[in-house]
């Protein structure tokens, strides 16, 4: 039994692993290292209603002066220090004022030790008040990062200018998903395993993925069972992630925030995304979710199905692309165009049919 869950649990970090390698590896220029070593924090933060600190950092056009104010919610295991790649002419032109902001647990950020769906949008309207964004903003959030951002749909759609959702995760306890569309899948197996250890047995989770014999993220991340030919690609010209190495995995309070992150992106849900109302009933384009036609994290069959549940949400496909997709050149700003100015680039539009096989 150990050794079948070992060798799952194994296959089923990869993909937990994956998402860390859209991201650049925190850049700690804004930190001070004394003689003793210790790191003082820098950031800017704001205290939170419960106490907790939430780091910052704030990109674009002064906030003042934006037409736009966007939050983007970083994935698993990445950091406030993700790199949204939009043309700096693009973002002085429309006016952008970018908010990136660590999640609970994450950089510099106090962990939260009753995160839950609902924890991540208070955070993200709390975040919002303090730094006085305005009664409206929009957000962007990335692969594991969407799942805040579903619920920011669910909980606060009052407070949404727009969404976009970046090869936003599945989970396979949605109600709605049919059972013939995702029966095969055997990502659907190893999420079922994952969650187990995760839930029932953590101390057999720290100690396998500790473990100095398994396989080194940069073998990982080459992998083609996770990544197409453009993900390689892209995973060659970025640096390794120091939260995920085996040395920080070691950390006590690293190990629980991605251990309590997994578990609330794939845990039960108090609601089922393909059920939300349109928060935006007098404008088409102010929902969109991006995917990569030969992602083979998040497969396009499914993503497909969600957004068709939701006609209001429009659905964007890059035609080879991974699960890497936000690190694409041009994704950005048409991400932006499509979200601020409602501009539709023909080269997303969705096949009709589908051959890509999962």
């Amino acid at each position: 039994m150990v050794s079948r869950a070992a060798i799952v649990l194994l296959i089923g970090l990869l993909g937990m692993v994956y998402q860390a390698t859209q991201l650049p590896p925190p850049n700690r220029s804004d930190e001070i290292e004394p003689s003793n070593g210790e790191i003082h924090v820098v950031s800017p933060r704001i205290r939170l209603g419960d106490g907790r600190y939430l780091a910052y950092r704030e990109l674009g056009v002064p906030k003042e002066k934006a037409k736009h104010k966007i939050i983007i919610v970083h994935g698993f295991g990445s950091s406030k220090e993700m790199n949204f790649l939009a043309p700096q002419e693009l973002i002085d032109e429309l006016g952008v004022y970018l908010l990136h902001y660590d999640r609970a647990g994450y950089g510099e950020s106090d962990p939260n030790p009753k995160r839950s769906l609902k924890s991540e949008v208070l955070d993200i309207q709390e975040l919002a008040d303090q730094l006085q964004l305005g009664p409206k903003f929009y957000v962007v959030g990335v692969s594991m990062g969407s799942y805040a951002t579903w619920s920011c749909l669910k909980y606060i759609p009052h407070r949404l200018a727009g969404v976009a959702l970046v090869a936003p995760v599945i989970n396979y306890q949605w109600p709605s998903l049919p059972e013939k569309l995702i029966k095969e899948d055997y990502r659907r197996k190893l999420m079922r395993w994952a969650m187990w250890l995760a839930k029932y047995s953590p101390t057999l989770l720290h100690w396998w993925v500790t473990q100095k014999w398994l396989p080194s993220t940069s073998v990982i991340e080459k992998n083609p069972k996770f990544f197409n030919k453009r993900d390689i690609e892209i995973l060659k010209m970025i640096p390794g992630f120091p939260m995920l190495t085996k040395e920080k995995l070691m950390e006590e309070d690293v190990f629980d925030t991605l251990r309590h992150d997994w578990m609330v992106a794939f845990g039960r849900w108090e609601f089922d995304p393909t059920e939300l109302s349109n928060p935006f009933p007098q404008n088409s384009t102010l929902a969109h979710i991006w995917q990569g036609f030969e992602d083979k994290v998040v497969p396009s069959q499914i993503q497909r199905f969600v957004s068709e549940k939701l006609p209001w949400i429009r659905y964007h496909e890059v035609p080879d692309g991974g699960h890497l997709i936000i690190h694409y050149s041009g994704l950005c700003e048409a991400i932006l165009r499509a979200l601020l100015l409602g501009e539709e680039n023909v080269s997303y539009k969705p096949r009709l049919s589908s051959t890509f096989v999962f």
